[in-house]
Formats: C-alpha cells, sequence, structure tokens
C-alpha cells in the first residue's frame, strides 16, 4: 500500500502560484528547442543503459542544436532504468546535464510513456523495422505495471529518488511527468497513475515546475494535467490557424505555454509558420526530432515505407547523421526564431 504523508489539499497546495510560474517563465528566454535522443539510441533504454550510453554522440548533436540558438531539449527516462541501476542512471543523467549545459541547453526531462511498443524489457533493444516510425519506443511503465498499483511502490521510488537529486538543479528545466497518458487505448485507466504521479512529484516539490501536457481532446486526463501543473505544455502537430486557435484557449489559465510537441510536414505542421505564433504569443516551442536516427521518425505515424528509402518529405527530424541539415529554410527560420548569427 502506498502511504501519502501529505493531505490531497496540502498538495494542492505546493503547485505554483500563476505569479510565480510567469516570474519563472520571464527569467527564461525564448524556450527554443526539440525532442531529443541521439541518432545511435532506438529508445530510452537504449539511450541510458550503461553499455550503450553514447556522451561521443550526445554532445555532437546537441553542438549541432546549439548552432541552431536552441536553448532547451525534452528527453525521455525510464522507470526500469532507475530499477536496474539507481546510481548508475542518475550518474548518467548528471552526465547528459553536463554535456546540454556546455552547449548553454537546458533539460525537461519526462518521467512515464504510454506510446507505441508495451511490455518494455532491459537488455539489448531491438534493430529499427525498416521504414517504420519509432519501431522500438518503450511505453513506461507498460500495462502489466499501469493496471497493478501493487507494484507502484517502485514507480514511486523511480519519481520522488530522481526528483530529489535533481530538485535544485539549474541545468533542469521543467519535469513532465507523463507523456500522452491516456494514448494506446488506456483512456480513463490512466488516470490512477497520473494522479499519483502529480502527488508524488509536489511532495518532493523541486524548485523547478511539474507538468503534464495536453495532447488531445480526452477531458479527464486534460483536467487533471491543468488542475495540477506548473506551467502548462501541450502538443499540436497541425497548422498554425490550429496552433494559434489552441494557444488562445490555453491563455486563460494565466500560465506560461510551452509546446512540447509540434512539428510534422505532412500534416502542415512547419517551422517555417508555427515559430511566428510561438513568438507572436511567448510560447516555447519543442519540435519532434532533432536528427534522424535509429528512432526512424522521417518516417510518418502511419506510412511505413518498406523499402527503407529516404521519403520524398521528411516527416520529423532536422539533421541528417553526418550532420548536414534537411531544409536550409527551416534552419534560417530556427535561427531567425531564435536570433542566432
Amino acid at each position: 500500500m502506498i502511504v501519502l504523508s501529505l493531505s490531497i489539499s496540502t498538495l494542492k497546495a505546493q503547485k505554483w502560484s500563476a505569479q510565480k510560474a510567469n516570474e519563472w517563465y520571464a527569467k527564461q528566454g525564448t524556450l527554443t528547442g526539440a525532442n531529443f535522443i541521439p541518432s545511435t539510441a532506438i529508445n530510452q533504454l537504449e539511450m541510458f543503459q550503461a553499455d550503450t550510453f553514447d556522451p561521443t554522440t550526445i554532445d555532437r548533436e546537441l553542438g549541432w542544436a546549439e548552432s541552431l540558438g536552441m536553448n532547451v531539449m525534452r528527453v525521455y527516462l525510464h522507470d526500469l532504468l532507475y530499477e536496474q541501476d539507481k546510481d548508475g542512471f542518475l550518474k548518467r543523467m548528471d552526465e547528459l546535464l553536463k554535456i546540454a549545459d556546455k552547449h548553454h541547453i537546458k533539460i525537461l526531462f519526462v518521467f512515464f510513456d504510454s506510446c507505441w511498443n508495451d511490455d518494455p524489457k532491459l537488455g539489448k533493444q531491438p534493430e529499427p523495422k525498416t521504414g517504420v516510425h519509432n519501431s522500438g519506443w518503450v511505453r513506461s511503465p507498460g500495462t502489466k505495471v499501469l493496471f497493478d498499483s501493487r507494484k507502484w511502490g517502485r514507480l514511486e521510488e523511480y519519481v520522488k529518488g530522481t526528483l530529489k537529486h535533481f530538485a535544485n538543479d539549474n541545468r533542469v528545466l521543467a519535469w513532465d511527468l507523463f507523456n500522452e497518458p491516456s494514448n494506446s487505448g488506456y483512456v480513463d485507466a490512466c488516470l490512477p497513475l497520473l494522479k499519483k504521479t502529480f502527488e508524488w512529484a509536489l511532495e518532493v516539490r523541486p524548485s523547478q515546475p511539474v507538468t503534464a501536457a495536453i495532447w488531445n481532446n480526452h477531458e479527464l486526463s486534460n483536467q487533471v494535467m491543468l488542475e495540477n501543473s506548473d506551467i502548462i505544455t501541450f502538443h499540436n502537430y497541425k497548422d498554425a490557424q490550429n496552433l494559434e486557435n489552441e494557444i488562445k484557449g490555453l491563455q486563460k489559465y494565466g500560465r506560461p505555454l510551452i509546446c512540447s510537441e509540434y512539428m510534422a510536414r505532412r500534416d502542415n505542421s512547419f517551422f517555417q509558420t508555427c515559430l511566428p505564433v510561438f513568438k507572436k504569443y511567448n510560447v516555447g516551442a519543442i519540435n519532434w526530432g532533432l536528427v534522424a536516427g535509429k528512432t526512424n521518425t522521417i518516417y510518418a505515424w502511419s506510412n511505413p515505407m518498406p523499402d527503407g528509402g529516404e521519403p520524398p518529405l521528411w516527416f520529423h527530424d532536422i539533421f541528417r547523421k553526418d550532420g548536414s541539415i534537411y531544409k536550409a529554410e527551416e534552419v534560417e527560420a530556427i535561427k531567425k526564431h531564435t536570433q542566432k548569427k
């Protein structure tokens, strides 16, 4: 049984006021970045496990991000990494933060994720499926644990232990507690763990803001996230007008806004059209994908290419593995937004 040391009313009181959130945001500059995983990793496990952690590639690729003026990366963690080797995992997180800090980049860490492959396992990860988007990405914690609260004790240790370790680390921008919790058909089944995760985070109350991003029209999970987040994050993979309409709707909460996933070329979500909207409303912008690699996110969600050829229009990502850029006009748009010379 999980026993909370604070009452629910006390936990609610731990949420930042809108004033505090806006004062924090005013100090962050123009938040611009990408969801980051090195091109040599297929998923969160391969990124952080001891035998596949790749600081050389991380350093090189974050250098490319710095060249665009990017100052934030969103990085996914995994509960199994903490369970397997807590000290080693925290050490590798620290090494990532050191590398990012060298490039003047802060990290937005993600604890849990409901997307893509279920039943994650430690050890050697699969090779990419040819032409398939995110063929090896894994959920955290996965259905077996999500539906069995008797196993949540280790999840509580993971969340609280990680937060306590980095609670006052200014290299961490913020904590994203749960990515798209109602995805993969979970819908309302995600709510108990989603609520618990906010309770665990608010018990620790790190110096950085906590959040979870609304991403669709699922009212119940969105309500939990909006009611408990210090800052409001959201996902929008649609055209610039849709993006602007969503931003206008979220402004009523009076809190800082960060779009923690956007940019899907096939769906008319482009740097050139979305970045001016983000600037107009002072909204942070974190696109999906930096370097094309083992995640195969140049391919669209529902359009695999069995021959493995390069799609005529990349879905995500900015750079090739050799550092060359996919579209020069996109890089120009990003640099204009970040005022990078």
